[in-house]
């Protein structure tokens, strides 16, 4: 018997608004400037770190070293939540871009595909 019509086939892929392409472009840019961030505070952790170990009458700049690998540790899950959904809606982005370009190519209408 007989199964539906494309009931076992790979569903279809719907596209994307303009929303969606303009969200996973903040929510990248968001996420590259808070790993752009964390670089900066890693570098100048290590830096108060140096000169902390420099000098003893400069031993508060290890504490503020301390603070920055502490906010560090804390900025991770939000690059995380920033940066795992922006991959995949650029990639969802993407593989909508590729699917009309080889549409138009083929000589279709986006309505056909």
């Amino acid at each position: 018997m007989p199964g539906p019509p494309g009931g076992y086939g790979p569903p279809r892929f719907q596209g994307v608004s303009a929303g969606y392409r303009r969200w996973a472009g903040v929510l990248l840019r968001l996420a590259i400037a808070v790993a752009g961030l964390m670089v900066v505070a890693f570098v100048a952790g290590v830096v108060f770190l140096v000169k902390a170990d420099a000098d003893v009458d400069d031993a508060a700049y290890g504490y503020l070293a301390l603070i920055l690998w502490f906010a560090i540790a804390a900025a991770i899950p939000v690059l995380l939540a920033l940066g795992i959904p922006a991959i995949v809606m650029t990639r969802r982005v993407r593989q909508q871009e590729r699917l009309d370009h080889d549409a138009v190519y083929r000589g279709l209408k986006v309505g056909e595909q």
